[in-house]
């Protein structure tokens, strides 16, 4: 099943860490998708661009409209994503424990939906 893994964090606690240690997690985050992919369990990953370069979009009445950064003041942004492809919930939640941003965030694990083809 695939599911999808929403990595959460403090931007501003992120950056106020010394620099050799967010390149410390970094390269640690990288290995351990280095690793599933070679398991054959990753499917896709990346880290996201800081959130005040972020855009949200909604059409309400037929006319678009945007606003900078993301709607909802939250304590935690979307930093980044990992698309896994396990047996069951347990494994995803074994990977979501193992992710480094884990231990200062959290990671959503959220199963996706498959999408059939209309023939």
């Amino acid at each position: 099943m695939k599911y999808l893994c929403l990595v959460y964090l403090e931007e501003k606690v992120l950056n106020t860490l010394p620099s050799h240690e967010r390149r410390s997690i970094s390269g640690e985050a990288m290995s351990y998708c280095d690793k599933l992919q070679k398991a054959g369990q990753l499917l896709a990953a990346s880290p996201l661009h800081p959130v005040e370069t972020a855009t949200t979009v909604r059409v309400r009445e037929g006319k678009t409209s945007t606003t900078d950064g993301p709607f909802a003041e939250t304590k935690e942004q979307l930093g980044g994503f990992l698309m896994i492809d396990v047996p069951d919930l347990n494994d995803a939640i074994r990977i979501a424990a193992q992710f480094p941003a884990a231990r200062f965030g959290s990671v959503e694990g959220r199963p996706m939906k498959e999408l059939g083809c209309a023939d």
